[in-house]
């Protein structure tokens, strides 16, 4: 049966306790859905989900998707995977059995089901892309052995078994690539820019540019990505993905410094380090397939999205 409204639906998210997961959630419900959120907690936290658990639609599982999930469910969203350099290189092992094993095993429960999935996958897969700005038939310039390899080719190898599913089995899958995405619940320590230059602006110590800041990001709010993946979730069968979804207003990693700088009123100053091994120098999403499928495009301003970033990192920071 074609999944066609989140009303009434019982939905697992793994990752739900995570960043963007934690949002996907409180969306969900939102929409009239039973969300059943699975997380092992290695970078989610309950806090992201506290103000959840006492909705009686609303249930948390810890769970690790590595191993199998055994659950009753209308439709999958897979969010389960380190999302960070700091986080995914900590045990990479275990960053490539989530991609590659929590795949399979989703795909599994999906299958079981007959159940439609969503699977979250990255801008990663471009690795440092020789085309500017990306699109989805760009099969990427990824280097398979080194230090960012375990997500990468892990989200590349998880994007294979999809495919692999609805070719093999018919079943209704949505891949889509996520480029950089920034708001409240990104946690302080993750290494990601825009959280580093805001802790560090908020402390006033010295904001870690790696470079000469003049690599580009892509910055999606948190609100218009989920908006694109709820959408894409109820699109017809036929709209597989994967599919682009981010922010292609460009900006170089030294711009996005000095705007955190006025925008939190800090006296930091910027310390140069050498550029991170694999550390892609562009990075944009070519949007021309979502506004297509989903008629959506991003609506929030980068200083729009900055302000409620810092605002959250404020108080969850106790800085007053």
């Amino acid at each position: 049966m074609p999944f066609e409204s989140y009303k009434n639906s019982r939905i697992l998210v793994t990752g739900g306790a995570g960043f963007i997961g934690s949002h996907l959630c409180e969306r969900l419900l939102d929409a009239g859905a039973e969300v059943v959120s699975a997380d092992n907690y290695f970078t989610g936290s309950r806090r992201n989900i506290a103000h959840l658990i006492a909705n009686p639609l609303f249930e948390a599982v810890r769970h690790d998707v590595t191993f199998p999930l055994y659950i009753e469910v209308d439709a999958i969203f897979n969010l389960a995977c380190p999302a960070s350099p700091i986080h995914y290189q900590r045990d990479p092992v275990q960053t490539t059995k989530t991609s590659v094993h929590g795949a399979i095993n989703m795909l599994g429960l999906a299958k079981r089901l007959k159940a439609r999935i969503f699977q979250a996958s990255t801008s990663e897969v471009y690795g440092d892309p020789l085309i500017h700005p990306q699109t989805e038939d760009y099969w990427g310039n990824v280097n398979p052995i080194g230090i960012r390899s375990c997500y990468d080719e892990g989200k590349r190898c998880a994007e294979t078994l999809f495919f692999d599913y609805w070719r093999q089995h018919g079943l209704p899958i949505k891949v889509a690539r996520i480029f950089n995405t920034y708001g409240p619940r990104m946690q302080p320590n993750d290494g990601r820019v825009v959280s580093s230059f805001i802790v560090q602006a908020l402390k006033g110590e010295p904001i870690t540019v790696f470079g000469d800041g003049g690599q580009t990001r892509s910055f999606c709010y948190v609100d218009d990505l989920v908006e694109a993946i709820l959408r894409l979730m109820v699109t017809n069968e036929d709209v597989t993905g994967p599919i682009n979804l981010g922010n292609n207003s460009e900006f170089t990693i030294r711009e996005l410094a000095e705007k955190v700088i006025e925008l939190t009123g800090s006296r930091s100053k910027l310390v140069f380090k050498p550029l991170p091994q694999d550390d892609p120098r562009q990075r944009q999403p070519d949007l021309a397939k979502a506004k297509a499928a989903l008629n959506w495009e991003p609506k929030v301003a980068l200083e729009d999205g900055l302000k409620e970033t810092i605002a959250y990192f404020k108080h969850s920071l106790e800085i007053a």
